[in-house]
């Protein structure tokens, strides 16, 4: 189902048109796209670095209900390396400032990034926030307090 986000374009080469803003590659698609939009036409990352990439564009979802994050994209992660500093970034719908991607090299070579390039995924989802009641006992379960492993491994 659609969600209604506001979409502010902060970086003039994605207002011009030369670089398309996020969107879905196709229906079945369940993210899109973010580009690294820096100031150069190159940046590298070496072996171990840590790098804030802005995407130039901010968002703004409004509903409370809706929360987006910023992936890794699989194959930059599982071929080069490229992996979000933070794991995942949340975004909140109060917050409307730039989306930036932490972008981290935990490969063994440098990185090159290009401008444009398709470096990270932007995904909306609900958001359930939680009521908390108290209690001195929880109802018993099959697996219990059991975590780690517990369950087994097939």
């Amino acid at each position: 189902m659609p969600i209604n986000v506001q979409l502010k374009i902060l970086d003039e080469r994605l207002k011009s048109g030369a670089y398309t803003l996020p969107q879905y590659a196709d229906p079945g698609s369940a993210a899109m796209d973010l580009r690294a939009m820096i100031d150069t036409p190159t940046l590298t990352l070496d072996p171990g670095e840590a790098q804030l990439i802005p995407s130039g564009i901010a968002i703004h979802m409004e509903n409370p209900e809706v929360a987006a994050v910023i992936l890794p994209r699989s194959g930059m992660g599982h071929k080069h390396g490229l992996v979000l500093s933070n794991g995942t970034g949340l975004i909140d719908s109060s917050y409307t400032g730039p989306l930036m991607i932490g972008a981290f090299n935990r490969g063994q070579a440098p990185i090159v990034i290009h401008l444009g390039d398709r470096i990270a995924q932007l995904m909306f989802m609900p958001i359930y926030q939680a009521q908390f009641h108290i209690v001195d006992q929880f109802a018993e379960t099959e697996r219990g307090a059991g975590g780690f492993g517990s369950s087994g491994r097939n």
